[in-house]
């Protein structure tokens, strides 16, 4: 018998990877803006690979955006790594500011099903 851990009607759900720690985003804060967005990368890239093991454990063999790789190659390249990371719909922006409201400097990059990445070059308008 195959057990789906989305049906509800299974008597038993699939064990999920524990939460991962998350770095202190306050204590980073204390000690100033360069440890938030070193803060940031590693708490980005923790909850990604969480969220991609778990969607592994809920939907085996469907395809999940290549986020976790895209922030590990992001990360890997110093001039990007100086700037804050924040996603939304698993694209990866940055900012000169590690506080809302953002100050998006550079475009944005989102991974595509193929395994590359689309880089999207910041809007000419304000």
């Amino acid at each position: 018998m195959t057990v789906d851990a989305k049906d509800e009607t299974c008597d038993q759900q699939l064990p999920l990877p524990p939460r991962p720690v998350l770095p202190d985003i306050a204590a980073a804060r204390s000690r100033g803006p360069a440890d938030v967005v070193e803060a940031d990368w590693q708490s980005l890239r923790l909850s990604w690979q969480w969220r991609h093991a778990v969607h592994q454990i809920r939907s085996p063999g469907r395809p999940y955006p290549g986020i976790v790789p895209l922030l590990e190659a992001a990360a890997a390249q110093p001039r990007l790594r100086r700037l804050y990371p924040f996603t939304s719909h698993f694209a990866l922006f940055f900012s000169s500011s590690p506080s809302y409201p953002w100050t998006v400097q550079a475009g944005s990059i989102v991974p595509l099903h193929n395994g590359r990445f689309k880089v999207r070059r910041r809007s000419p308008r304000p």
